[in-house]
């Protein structure tokens, strides 16, 4: 997929301020704590079509207002992923502004998900 200059240089500007994991970290993570919060922060019709196996729906649009709700505890540990890993670290971004301490974006996303062959769900 091809990003414009100005999305990529969006993700440039906060990516220093967002720590990032690999999918099979990830996958560790969710091995040794179930309490861990897997988000997808993609599109609606992304979700429906398949998604990582334990993982919560909480689209990128609406992370901001729903997050409370759904994730009180601003210290839980929340991994976000989206498609390839840029949209998860404008949501990592804009949560660590809310006061989220422990939030990290999955590199690579959904596409490395699957490409490693973790568990999906549909």
């Amino acid at each position: 997929m091809s990003h414009s200059p100005a999305f990529l240089g969006l993700i440039e500007s906060v990516r220093a301020d967002v720590r990032d994991v690999s999918v099979q970290q990830t996958r560790d993570r969710l091995r040794d704590d179930p309490s861990l919060q897997l988000v997808d922060v993609r599109e609606d019709s992304e979700w429906a079509a398949g998604h990582a196996a334990g993982a919560v729906h909480i689209g990128k649009g609406v992370i901001e207002r729903d997050i409370e709700e759904k994730v009180p505890d601003k210290n839980a540990e929340i991994i976000l992923y989206c498609g390839g890993g840029f949209r998860s670290v404008l949501a990592a971004d804009a949560l660590k502004k809310m006061g989220y301490t422990n939030v990290t974006s999955m590199a690579g996303g959904w596409r490395e998900w699957k490409a490693i062959g973790a568990p999906v769900e549909s």
